[in-house]
């Protein structure tokens, strides 16, 4: 359940009775209600809070609140409090002896709180050996941030309380990724850990779990890339060598190099593939019994089928959508880039991987875009889905118009002259940026094909739109028959069939 009062990202705040959402019209009023919400029911000061709500104003008219008479100021903030008393209940807004105001919440309804609390509980589970539990504490607590903390106060940049909410934050999204690495998932952490560690260089806690992702993802040689760059960067910029912890990482990669120099297990020429690595490696570094660029001279290039182990293996039925994966099937050659678009859980990844499995002309290539929460992250995770990681630190995210004017430049050079397959899936959440890759990519790469998942469509030229409803009734019944036997041996949905509709009627039909 979402805390009442929200200060991580643009202010909200919700009745506790009911859950209605308030409206907290003008700027001083959503100010003054952010101030209150971070101090997590402590008394404010009413200098306090004139000097956080008017800030703003002071610094355009060059007053000293602490010299100016500020009558007036005071007045205006007590029309303030009424206003909020009136939105949120007089109850909710007390007044202090002292001439302060408070929030009469407990730190846990406001999400500042409650995420610092997750945070330090998640962090410490990763600490005990619980990586599971560390993943659920820490999820929950990165999922209540919706933006920049405190966006509405007007000098935020000097609030003490925003410093330690941005570092927290940083840690817990460290945190994070290590459950990955814990959890045997390095290769999802290695995108969202190069954008975390391109930015800070100097970090070698950061810099040595990252090193630690490449390695147990089976890029040995990328891993030693990055621990020379990091100690080039060390020297040059401090004239310092690297510590313990990255010297001894450093010393069991070169142990054990021999034993996991191979970035991925070696192909077997035959029928049936071997599941590969997370990254499909170029036709050039494949073994010489593999098929090479000249056995397809002629277009359409003939596809390896082992390219099919760059899909991950589903572990249950597909059940329905035929209509759909025939539909999608039957666009490939003609179209260029089909976006299947549905509210979250109607099925839209399935279906996608189900209809990458029918493309015949190239290689599939998955970029799953779900962890990814900014915009200058995606050509990370794209380029790890293509298998051409770059190994150069970056130096910081890239700031729309300056710097390069070809931010796709390598993925465009990876891509060109060959045919593949890019599943971009969860495109929602950076979808602007998703948007002008992919206007690139068709531009300038005539043999790349996109298969896109997102809440809603991408805008590019040439798109088709693929919209997913709800499962027919029939479809969902026997959805919930296979899954709850899986559950419950002996689940039968026949046994009482009233109640398994009135299951999917109330599930609107989504998988």
């Amino acid at each position: 359940m979402q805390p009442p009062y929200r200060v991580l990202g643009p202010c909200q705040a919700f009745r506790t009775d009911d859950g209605t959402e308030v409206v907290l019209c003008g700027a001083r009023l959503r100010a003054l209600f952010v101030a209150l919400a971070a101090a997590g029911g402590r008394a404010v000061s009413t200098r306090a809070l004139i000097e956080q709500v008017w800030a703003d104003g002071d610094r355009a008219e060059g007053r000293n609140p602490d010299r100016d008479d500020d009558r007036d100021r005071t007045a205006a903030l007590q029309a303030l409090v009424g206003r909020l008393r009136r939105a949120l209940g007089r109850e909710v807004v007390v007044s202090t002896p002292g001439s302060g105001y408070r929030l009469a919440a407990d730190p846990d309804a406001v999400d500042l709180y409650r995420f610092e609390r997750l945070a330090v509980e998640g962090s410490a589970a990763l600490a005990e050996g619980d990586p599971a539990r560390a993943a659920v504490l820490l999820d929950e607590a990165l999922g209540l941030w919706r933006g920049p903390a405190l966006a509405d106060l007007p000098d935020r940049e000097t609030d003490p309380l925003l410093v330690r909410a941005d570092q927290r934050h940083d840690r817990a999204r460290r945190d994070r990724l290590a459950t990955d690495l814990a959890l045997g998932r390095a290769t999802e952490a290695l995108a969202p850990l190069a954008a975390l560690a391109a930015g800070q260089a100097l970090d070698e806690p950061l810099q040595a779990l990252r090193i630690r992702a490449l390695r147990a993802a089976g890029r040995p040689a990328e891993a030693l890339a990055a621990y020379e760059e990091v100690r080039a960067s060390l020297a040059e910029r401090l004239g310092t060598a690297p510590g313990p912890e990255l010297r001894t990482l450093h010393a069991e990669l070169l142990a054990d190099g021999t034993a996991t120099t191979p970035a991925a297990p070696e192909l077997v020429p035959g029928p049936e593939p071997v599941p590969a690595s997370e990254s499909v490696p170029a036709p050039s570094s494949e073994p010489a019994s593999g098929p090479a660029p000249a056995h397809a001279p002629g277009p359409p290039p003939v596809p390896d089928p082992r390219y099919r182990s760059a899909l991950p293996a589903r572990l249950t039925s597909f059940i329905g959508r035929e209509d759909e994966l025939g539909a999608l099937a039957a666009l490939w050659g003609e179209r260029r880039l089909v976006t299947l678009t549905g509210p979250g859980g109607v099925g839209k990844t399935r279906l996608a991987l189900e209809a990458a499995e029918t493309y015949k002309d190239g290689p599939v290539h998955l970029a799953e875009l779900a962890s990814v929460r900014e915009e200058c992250t995606v050509v990370a995770a794209v380029l790890d889905a293509l298998g051409a990681r770059r190994t150069q630190l970056w130096q910081g995210p890239s700031v729309p118009g300056a710097g390069s004017e070809e931010p796709f430049a390598e993925i465009v050079e990876h891509c060109a002259g060959k045919r593949m397959l890019l599943l971009l899936d969860n495109c929602e959440q950076v979808v602007a940026a998703v948007a002008e890759l992919t206007q690139t990519l068709l531009t300038r790469c005539p043999g790349v094909t996109v298969l896109a998942t997102s809440r809603e469509p991408l805008g590019v030229p040439g798109e088709v739109v693929r919209p997913l409803g709800p499962l027919a009734a029939g479809t969902a019944l026997r959805l919930l028959g296979e899954r709850g036997a899986a559950a419950r041996p002996g689940f039968v949905v026949g046994e009482d069939p009233g109640a398994a509709e009135e299951i999917c009627r109330r599930l609107d039909g989504l998988p």
